[in-house]
């Protein structure tokens, strides 16, 4: 499988929601849940519940999503645009980024990667 890049940057083979959507097994799935609630009040100041920690396939894949990303400005601004990711963007890196590579600095890494060298 190829690597797929949200349109925020990050790799959705790393996410953690993404990962425990994989999972068959229920239980080692509801594990996997608690750890990203966990996360997402730790890394980045959301307090979801556990029935909040929705399956997701990647923001760009139009099917399952998270359901934190559904409002996610940078994914709107990503598909209103047409764009395969922030990457390709005349506007990079806009504030949406810029806030968001705060807390994900791989992220900005990987998207200034793939401008590079497209440009």
């Amino acid at each position: 499988m190829s690597e797929m890049i949200a349109y925020c940057g990050l790799t959705c083979q790393t996410c953690p929601i993404y990962l425990a959507t994989t999972v068959e097994n229920k239980e080692e799935q509801r594990k996997m849940r608690i750890g990203i609630v966990q996360q997402c009040r730790e890394k980045y100041s959301l307090d979801f519940n556990l029935e909040e920690i929705t399956d997701c396939d990647g923001c760009a894949a139009g099917r399952r999503l998270f359901s934190a990303c559904k409002d996610c400005p940078i994914r709107k601004c990503a598909r209103e645009k047409n764009l395969e990711n922030c990457a390709y963007c005349a506007e990079y890196a806009c504030s949406n980024l810029e806030s968001f590579f705060k807390a994900e600095p791989n992220a900005k890494s990987r998207l200034e990667q793939i401008r590079w060298n497209e440009y």
